[in-house]
């Protein structure tokens, strides 16, 4: 059941992190309009359902006046709010607090905020640090997003079993930790020395529940994200509320091959061949969905969108 709206405030970033799956820089166009915001909030309240609303990007702090409006919209309407940021603008604990403040006198409830070597390297003493103190100081409920580079936790095995390529249990598989998940930009920067897994081992979407999800992202140009990058539909060609009432996972061209056999299934059904770079296999689950949709974004228009996600400018 769909209990949750991610608001993508805009893919504009003061950052361009090298495990942003976004692809989301100081370049990125699409921004919300508060029009935009105030209609989806609306098609939100019509699901009875959805209860939370986060404010997402990008960095949602670039635009802040039509972020504070934003969450007192969703507060008025009845949503829990929260929202996700670098916190860039925390020089000092008195100049967090300044921003801070609004957003909690707006109706924040929740605050995350991205505090790891990708934004600031080895630096403890940085803007998001200074955030979260503030932030306490403040009562406001925080937690801190901690995603660091790709390091082997489990090597792969030495022998692995002949019939490697048609586990389906990942037994001996590598495992890969830090967080970050190997789409968009991280597809690109991070994935290189890592080990690799065969592409008919990968039959599941272990991040997402493509059958019934709790939550959907949108984005300024209208794309309701089942996960980044794969849309249900455009809620500015069709209401939210409705795009929710009839999604049907079985049928999406994207959801439901993974349903049936995860990317390798998807690989199958858009008749996909690795690139050459590729041809020892994938990271994980995710690494090889997005190779597969990234070739097949002439194949599924309005589907597999925007640009942005998959690094292509959008127009």
């Amino acid at each position: 059941m769909l209990t949750g709206i991610h608001f993508l405030l805009t893919y504009t970033c003061n950052f361009a992190c090298d495990h942003c799956f976004l692809h989301c820089s100081p370049e990125a166009r699409g921004t919300f309009t508060l029009d935009q915001v105030k209609t989806t909030l609306k098609e939100a309240k019509k699901t009875g359902t959805v209860s939370s609303v986060f404010f997402e990007g990008g960095e949602p702090l670039l635009y802040f006046p039509l972020l504070v409006e934003s969450i007192r919209l969703a507060k008025k309407a009845g949503f829990s709010t929260g929202m996700v940021t670098n916190a860039y603008p925390a020089h000092c604990q008195a100049d967090a607090a300044l921003w801070l403040k609004p957003l909690k006198d707006a109706g924040l409830d929740f605050l995350s905020i991205s505090n790891d070597s990708f934004h600031y390297g080895d630096n403890t003493e940085n803007p998001a640090a200074t955030a979260l103190m503030a932030a306490r100081q403040l009562e406001l409920n925080t937690s801190s997003i901690c995603i660091e580079q790709p390091i082997v936790e489990q090597p792969e095995l030495e022998t692995p079993p002949e019939d490697a390529a048609e586990d389906e249990t990942g037994k001996g598989a590598p495992v890969v930790g830090g967080g970050a998940r190997f789409r968009g930009r991280a597809a690109e920067k991070l994935v290189g020395g890592l080990p690799r897994r065969p592409l008919a081992c990968l039959k599941s979407c272990p991040d997402e529940d493509l059958a019934a999800p709790s939550r959907v992202h949108v984005d300024a140009y209208g794309h309701v994200h089942l996960c980044q990058g794969i849309s249900m539909g455009n809620m500015w060609e069709t209401p939210l509320s409705k795009l929710i009432a009839e999604y049907r996972p079985d049928t999406h061209p994207v959801a439901g091959p993974l349903l049936k056999g995860g990317p390798a299934a998807l690989a199958a059904a858009l008749d996909f061949s690795p690139a050459k770079e590729d041809s020892g296999g994938y990271v994980d689950e995710c690494h090889l969905c997005y190779a597969v949709r990234k070739a097949a974004l002439n194949l599924l228009p309005g589907i597999l969108v925007p640009p942005q996600v998959y690094g292509i400018a959008n127009p």
